[in-house]
């Protein structure tokens, strides 16, 4: 149907459920992956497998549909009106981590250390943070490495957390940029910034990549390592993952910039990942300050 005819109504779609399958595989794999058993990987790769095929597929016909001019100012306000509802849910996710780290901080460990918790099941016990709990291993200062066998140590912030925010914070300026330049009219300014946004994504996932490697290897910090591992590795693997996803969308709209898709009055496909990478800077900066500053 034509934009000018009315509101467009796409075919019936097989991409959602093929996403609920792809999705489906990527968690049953990392179940089976965290208890070791052998199928979990090749499981979970074969979900993200699934994941990156929908998505080419999706896109690709979601950007067909809005260069044919399918697309007219109702179905941009109800794109916008789902963006936003979309990372609503995604903000119900993560305040649901938080919640959960500051329950344990705020209750659980206080209780565990007082009254008579600690006297008649946990004697010996002190409440403090970070902590793996009463039966946990023992906890170093942060960054210790070369840690013993029933040790761990928490992550500072000082280090590779530090320098991630700075990239993130960085990258918010550069699609920023990038927005004004496609407001402009400017090609040039606008494939800079998305550029340089991409850049600053892949390198905060590699510095994210070698921090699970060096806490996995050199301090002792696992999903074994009581709570303080299990809230860890919750949130910061939580909000890599959106990174990852907020990255390969800016990946996507760099090549349909490059094509010289998008004007200055109809880009949405740019504002709405634009927005979800905001979020994503926004999340970073509460982890920073509670999961490993405070």
């Amino acid at each position: 149907m034509s934009a000018k005819g009315g509101y467009y109504l796409p075919e019936p779609s097989a991409w959602p459920i093929v996403t609920s399958a792809g999705m489906f595989l990527v968690a049953l794999g990392l179940i089976l992956a965290i208890n070791s058993i052998a199928p979990g990987s090749w499981i979970m790769l074969a979900g993200f497998a699934v994941i990156v095929y929908m998505m080419i597929r999706w896109f690709g016909e979601v950007i067909t549909e809005s260069e044919a001019g399918s697309y007219n100012d109702q179905v941009d306000l109800s794109f916008r009106q789902g963006m936003i509802w979309f990372i609503g849910s995604e903000v119900m996710f993560f305040a649901a981590f938080f919640g959960a780290l500051f329950y344990i901080r705020q209750f659980s460990v206080p209780w565990l250390g007082s009254g008579l918790e600690s006297e008649l099941l946990w004697q010996g016990y002190e409440s403090t943070w970070p902590t793996a709990g009463p039966a946990g291993p023992a906890v170093l200062p942060p960054d210790t490495t070369n840690v013993g066998e029933n040790q761990f140590s928490p992550m500072g912030a000082m280090g590779i957390p530090f320098i991630n925010t700075m990239i993130l914070l960085s990258s918010g300026v550069t699609v920023t940029w990038a927005h004004w330049g496609l407001k402009k009219d400017n090609r040039a300014q606008l494939i800079t910034g998305l550029f340089l946004t991409v850049a600053l994504g892949l390198t905060f996932l590699s510095l994210q990549v070698y921090e699970y490697v060096h806490a996995y290897t050199e301090m002792g910090l696992t999903l074994k390592a009581g709570v303080y591992g299990a809230t860890f590795f919750m949130l910061t693997g939580f909000h890599g993952l959106h990174v990852t996803i907020g990255t390969i969308m800016l990946i996507v709209i760099l090549g349909r910039s490059i094509k010289g898709h998008f004007s200055a009055e109809h880009h949405f496909g740019f504002e709405g990942v634009a927005w979800y990478w905001h979020f994503v800077d926004v999340v970073w900066l509460g982890l920073f300050i509670f999961v490993y500053w405070l």
